[in-house]
């Protein structure tokens, strides 16, 4: 295994974030926040760190295997997230270093899952900090990297597939560089423009940025204790609503569009089964609003579209409190957690892809026990899915419901009822935010013992990752010559 690679690109890319950090307190300085040398020390720590370890690994071997780019993907989020957590600890701000790793995991994984009570007394360096590190964690921080580092060009397609969310990774160009450079300027362009809306639409330039960050990002951090009802703005909803829903497509699909290629976004099949399972599930919802709740129409359209596409995305923005609604509804928001984004999306979750594909398989087993000697494939977009591809994605459903079911035991061992233990093993298994229960939209994760935000710190970049990459690590087989 070639060690000092993976240490010369992690102490690359731990500088960048030093450099990150130091953008963050500038903005601190700027609005004459008095926590801005919080960030220039923390700055200094990352970078004193790579500078002194980078003179031992600078002449590296510039080759990257497989399993170099499992362990430079993993470490990379971990490291972000022990450095990421500096400014809130060394400027008070979250005086637990527990709190600041798990309100920095949490960002970076683009969990939104938070422990404050009080979002509006930080700084606004601070809350430019939590907003960008779920910008930077939604597109991916590998991603960030191929598209400005030369160096990771050399087995650059190793570290682009264990971080890519999906079961296939979609290519833009011939190379990972190109397709990286691409995704990102999708992402920045998608930003910029939801910026715009906002800040038309009645919010500041500092707070539009922010939700624009954590929208694109469908991480969820808002400037505001009271998330997005905060604004009461039918407005803000429906354009964070679309930029939400935009988030959590394929951003092949926005390349496509970009280009007025909308005849490929519609004969995508994943595509289809988001966009008509988002409107059955919202209009299905609404009558429900209006029937028990005696919501007017509109009011009840918007309150369910909007917590639909959140809990969907995995953005985990609210608007209202979910857990209020009736039980059968809530129901139904609960498994929409175990769904997701689509693939190639920054949401987190299973994923839109394979849920559809597991439910084809599954059917088509039916007509397999009645012609056993017949070959039926699983199609999808007129084309036959590789079996490996099933057979990976069979492994996949059944390794996340178990690492659920487990979760959930553990945190019912720290004292937690049922429904907030699987509310909160789900909320960060999956990138969502907010569950149900002690951990729905209503409250946050500040209660959780110590023991257990390290547990659900786990379980938020198992599932960032998509379980096997970390998973992948703790096996015999990995380590083996």
């Amino acid at each position: 295994m070639n060690r000092k690679i993976i240490l010369y690109i992690l102490t690359r890319l731990l500088a960048v974030e030093s450099v990150i950090i130091t953008l963050s307190g500038l903005v601190s300085l700027l609005y004459g926040d008095q926590d801005y040398m919080s960030f220039f020390i923390s700055a200094a720590i990352s970078m004193v760190l790579s500078l002194i370890i980078y003179p031992f690994v600078r002449n590296s071997e510039k080759s990257l295997g497989k399993r170099e780019g499992y362990i430079v993907v993993s470490l990379v989020w971990v490291i972000f997230s022990v450095f990421g957590a500096l400014p809130f600890y060394v400027s008070g701000a979250i005086p637990s270093y527990t709190d600041a790793f798990f309100e920095t995991m949490s960002g970076f994984t683009t969990t939104g899952a938070s422990i404050l009570n009080d979002i509006e007394s930080l700084s606004h360096g601070l809350l430019f900090w939590r907003s960008i590190t779920q910008w930077l964690g939604g597109m991916g921080i590998i991603v960030m990297a191929l598209a400005i580092f030369p160096i990771l060009g050399i087995g650059g397609m190793q570290l682009f597939v264990a971080e890519v969310p999906g079961p296939t990774p979609d290519k833009l160009h011939p190379r990972i560089k190109g397709t990286a450079k691409r995704l990102w300027g999708i992402y920045i362009l998608l930003t910029a423009i939801e910026t715009l809306l906002l800040y038309f639409g009645g919010m500041t330039l500092f707070d539009a940025i922010n939700h624009s960050f954590t929208t694109m990002a469908t991480g969820g951090y808002s400037t505001k204790q009271l998330s997005i009802a905060y604004y009461n703005s039918p407005y803000i909803e429906y354009v964070i609503s679309l930029f939400m829903f935009l988030a959590g497509m394929n951003f092949t699909l926005s390349f496509f569009a970009m280009r007025l290629k909308f005849s490929k976004i519609y004969k995508n099949e994943e595509f289809r089964w988001y966009l008509i399972g988002t409107i059955a599930i919202t209009v299905l919802i609404a009558f429900f609003l209006v029937i028990h709740q005696g919501l007017g129409i509109e009011k009840a359209f918007r309150d369910s579209l909007f917590q639909v596409v959140s809990i969907l995305t995995t953005t985990g923005y609210a608007t209202a409190d979910y857990m209020l609604w009736p039980p059968f509804v809530v129901v139904i928001i609960f498994m929409l957690m175990f769904i997701g984004g689509s693939a190639g999306s920054t949401g987190g979750g299973p994923k839109v892809m394979r849920v559809m594909l597991l439910l084809k398989n599954s059917y088509f087993e039916f007509k397999r026990i009645m012609h056993p000697k017949a070959l039926i494939p699983v199609r999808m977009n007129n084309r036959a899915v590789d079996p490996k591809i099933i057979a990976n994605i069979q492994a996949f459903i059944v390794v996340y419901i178990i690492i659920f079911v487990i979760g959930t035991i553990l945190m019912s061992s720290m004292g937690l009822d049922l429904d907030t233990s699987m509310g909160a093993v789900i909320a960060c298994l999956g990138n969502i935010g907010p569950g149900i229960a002690g951990v729905g939209p209503a409250n946050n994760f500040f209660a959780i013992p110590d023991s257990g935000k390290w547990l659900l710190s786990v379980f938020m970049l198992i599932g960032r990752l998509e379980l096997f990459t970390v998973l992948v690590l703790f096996t015999p087989h990995f380590w083996k010559k």
